[in-house]
């Protein structure tokens, strides 16, 4: 096979052998030529799945979900541009066509991406605009709910955290908010939790500091409930990029694994989670980061590259039978 791996990234091969492949074999998988080949296989058969799932629900919208994933990025079209040094060029997304359906295993991966890249793209601004400041990574939790509850719990849960902004001892002048849902463990439950990235004054961890217990009294308190929160405070070092964080941040707002292992919980999850917001910023990073909430954008050029040797455009077909992309001749 004249494919070498040099990284996880860079694929290096003679270009005139990779043309006789794309001749004489037309069903090369795109996972033998780019480890990421194994991301779009393994998201592409999940949303199968996840199709199969909305297509055999009562609901009608659910029908049209069905209709919109199975469609989904059914072809990938790859751009083929030339580095400065030799044989080794950028493979880049060009076209396909995304259903946009909130839990498609392909689109949420994609948003995923997207948010990632434009956050990288973002966030070192803010920290050369405040050089000074230092950063804190916060979970706040609740208990587990029914998955029946979890709209109602989600509604509490934005509530309470709109008045631990509002309170005067509040510490960050600028947060990213994210939501997660897991499944619980007794496979029926529902456990969703905020992910915060904040940022406060220089002068927080001498004036105005708060312990992880008062964070938890705090978010307890806010919530108005009657038994202490799980609630994780962690400082970023002085010497750190708070970039390091951001796959933490942005990533699925629900695991891949816990959207396909139950079709009644997920159903539900759907059902609960429908027009509900992801991702929200405040303070002054929302000046920055304002575009990182919004609903319709680019699931295509977001950060996403791969090296190969070749010019011009590649083809690749979804084979419902394999599972796996094949390259058209």
């Amino acid at each position: 096979m004249p494919v070498k791996d040099s990284d996880r990234n860079t694929i290096e091969f003679n270009l005139l052998s990779l043309n006789k492949i794309i001749k004489t074999q037309n069903k090369l998988n795109l996972s033998e030529i780019t480890n990421i080949g194994k991301n779009w296989d393994k998201h592409r058969a999940n949303a199968e799945l996840i199709s199969n799932y909305y297509a055999t629900a009562d609901d009608h919208e659910f029908n049209n979900y069905a209709w919109r994933i199975k469609i989904c990025s059914e072809f990938l079209e790859f751009q083929l541009s030339p580095e400065e040094a030799g044989q080794i060029l950028k493979l880049k997304l060009l076209h396909t066509r995304f259903c946009r359906v909130r839990h498609c295993p392909v689109c949420q991966w994609r948003r995923s991406l997207m948010w990632k890249a434009k956050a990288y793209k973002i966030l070192p601004q803010v920290v050369t605009d405040y050089p000074k400041y230092r950063w804190l990574f916060v979970t706040l939790t609740v208990k587990n709910c029914q998955i029946s509850e979890l709209r109602k719990t989600l509604d509490g849960m934005n509530k309470a955290f709109k008045r631990l902004t509002e309170l005067q001892v509040w510490p960050a002048k600028g947060w990213i908010k994210s939501l997660e849902v897991t499944k619980g463990r007794d496979g029926v439950s529902a456990h969703p939790h905020l992910h915060i990235l904040a940022m406060v004054q220089p002068s927080y961890f001498s004036h105005g500091y708060l312990s992880q217990v008062k964070w938890a009294t705090l978010w307890q308190q806010c919530l108005r409930i009657d038994y202490e929160p799980v609630v994780h405070i962690s400082a970023i070092a002085k010497q750190h990029d708070p970039t390091r964080l951001i796959p933490e941040i942005l990533k699925y707002q629900v695991k891949e694994a816990d959207l396909i292992a139950d079709r009644e919980w997920f159903l539900e999850l759907t059902r609960q989670l429908h027009k509900t917001r992801a991702i929200a910023v405040g303070g002054v990073l929302r000046h920055y980061m304002r575009e990182l909430e919004e609903n319709n954008q680019d699931l295509i050029d977001c950060g996403e590259e791969m090296n190969e040797a070749n010019q011009g455009t590649v083809f690749f077909r979804w084979d419902h039978k394999s599972h796996k992309y094949k390259i058209e001749g």
